[in-house]
């Protein structure tokens, strides 16, 4: 590609609605060009890194035996009533009039499964893989995260097919070592981690795969064993010293007084000498109540599993006065009705002189100590989100925490969607059974950004060798004609060699602006021709400071 001829031009700013640094680079270098908030147009440089990307992804998973479809973006609400996730699914796009309304997909569990029980119905037909790389469509709140975080994005959705767990965990295990042989060839290999998430309502467990990077969303705990996603990592208080002599129990009026700071200020004590508790209630109509140090926020993953719910979901105004008699944000943990079952977080344990809600509106109880004023709990639980400085429970010691963006998953969808639609199979004696699914996704475009983020510097981008969109930048400095033509033969020679080269032809551009706009597009390896090159070529990695003279046979 001649730049002369190229459809964009870099800009000289950064776009001021952006704060990522992957869509600030990407929009100013002209790979992309923002539509609306979370949504882009992929400009010819920007979709070459994309296909490249994908047909990688491509690539691998035709390997494990993946065999690609072209799903309907468009999809019925009645697939969608029958999961019971056209109202659960918050970031659910939804089109149409009352009477005919479709879901635009943001995953394809709606679809794939009805289509699989087109053609699979004796154990013969598995296991099966199929997938698809298409454009979703999700109704995030916070698009602002340039290409990680798109209202309309690309993903691979993979799923496979499977008569029992044991097959389906060793296929498992095989997708695992694809993603690691991906992220190896896509240049992150050493950046990106398997990592321990939630399971949703599927299973305990589902794994993430995140690249670590000083700028990404997602904050990772690094155990003894296991690397572990904010969401579940394990954790235990590290201990708040206090002084230990009982003071007296009394209720304090603090009336409109929003937040745990305001509070401890008001107080006159530390924020972790107050107390949070919050009421649930679960699929059973029981009320779960959580209670954590007050420099913590309660896990909701957690609570439902130690209170062996199934899901939880947080107490209506009128439950909240109805068992604590106050107002929401005034609940505490004493006196409480015996029908509410209290979980206490480890934080909370050996604490002395605590405050924690009245059960009072605009009330809060100071100087609470256990077994003077309410029985200690036989067993606390860990039912907190994890923070920096938490200590790991299996060694005691702090845990290493890292940031990262997340790239993609492995998910076991167990016969969830399967029962919804009435996939099933028959054994070699006829009988039915469910059949098991896995799901296995990875954002394209969102791997893109993270590419961004993870590899360039103040000056731009410095792609990876097998996704960029040229291997070559190659550019003339000169405008004396034996030197220009010197640059449009080592052009030509490259073409017919099938080197992918992008050419600055440019005659209005300077040699500085030049210079300037190929480290910010960030290709592999610039070729600069110029009349002190003396019909030889200087070339520069874009990772490298160091520039060497080669002749032109030796390019």
């Amino acid at each position: 590609m001649k730049q002369s001829e190229l459809f964009t031009k870099t800009k000289k700013e950064y776009a001021k609605d952006e704060t990522s640094i992957n869509a600030k680079l990407l929009i100013k270098a002209g790979y992309i060009n923002k539509l609306m908030a979370g949504v882009y147009t992929f400009l010819p440089m920007g979709l070459r890194v994309l296909n490249k990307v994908e047909n990688i992804i491509r690539e691998e998973m035709d390997k494990i035996g993946g065999q690609e479809v072209l799903m309907p973006a468009l999809q019925p609400k009645e697939n969608w009533l029958k999961t019971g996730r056209w109202e659960g699914l918050d970031i659910l796009f939804k089109t149409g009039e009352k009477a005919r309304e479709y879901a635009m997909g943001p995953t394809h569990e709606e679809v794939v499964t009805p289509l699989a029980g087109e053609y699979l119905m004796s154990y013969k037909d598995m296991p099966m893989y199929i997938y698809q790389i298409q454009s979703k469509f999700r109704n995030e709140p916070r698009a602002k995260a340039g290409l990680l975080r798109g209202r309309e994005f690309r993903m691979k959705d993979f799923y496979s097919f499977h008569t029992d767990d044991k097959d389906f965990e060793e296929y498992y295990e095989k997708v695992a070592k694809a993603y690691e042989t991906i992220w190896k060839r896509l240049g992150i290999g050493d950046e990106t981690f398997r990592v321990k998430a939630s399971g949703g309502s599927f299973s305990k467990y589902s794994d993430e795969y995140q690249t670590i990077c000083e700028t990404g969303e997602d904050l990772l705990f690094k155990g003894n064993k296991e690397i572990y996603n904010r969401e579940i990592a394990p954790s235990k208080a590290p201990e708040f010293k206090q002084d230990d002599t009982e003071g007296k129990m009394e209720e304090v009026k603090g009336e409109g007084i929003i937040g745990v700071e305001k509070l401890a200020k008001f107080l006159k004590i530390a924020v972790e000498a107050t107390t949070k508790t919050i009421l649930f209630e679960n699929e059973k109509g029981e009320v779960i109540a959580g209670a954590v140090r007050g420099d913590y926020e309660i896990n909701e993953l957690k609570l439902t599993e130690v209170s062996q719910s199934e899901e939880l979901k947080l107490a209506s105004e009128e439950v909240v006065k109805k068992i604590t008699g106050a107002e929401v944000g005034y609940a505490g943990i004493l006196n409480l009705p015996k029908n509410v079952k209290l979980f206490m977080d480890d934080s909370m344990q050996g604490r002395v002189n605590f405050e924690t809600g009245a059960n009072k509106t605009d009330y809060h109880t100071i100087n609470v100590n256990f077994s003077r004023d309410m029985e200690e709990p036989k067993e606390f639980y860990d039912i907190k989100v994890a923070k920096e400085g938490d200590l790991d429970p299996e060694t005691g010691k702090a845990y290493e925490t890292m940031k990262a963006i997340e790239v993609g998953n492995i998910f076991p969808l167990k016969s969830k969607f399967a029962d919804d639609f009435g996939l099933k199979y028959t054994d070699e004696k006829g009988k039915l059974h469910s059949v098991v699914m896995g799901c296995y996704g990875m954002g394209s475009s969102r791997v893109m950004g993270a590419l961004v983020e993870v590899f360039h510097d103040d000056k731009g981008m410095i792609w990876p060798e097998n996704v960029a969109p040229f291997k070559y930048h190659l550019i003339n400095l000169s405008a004396d004609a034996k030197v220009k033509k010197q640059a449009e033969d080592l052009y030509n020679r490259l073409m017919e060699k099938g080197e992918e080269v992008l050419y600055d032809d440019r005659g209005e551009a300077s040699p500085g602006e030049k210079l300037k706009d190929a480290d910010l597009i960030g290709l592999p390896y610039r070729l600069v021709v110029s009349d002190k090159t003396q019909g030889k070529v200087e070339v520069k990695k874009r990772d490298s400071k160091e520039l060497d003279i080669k002749e032109m046979d030796d390019i």
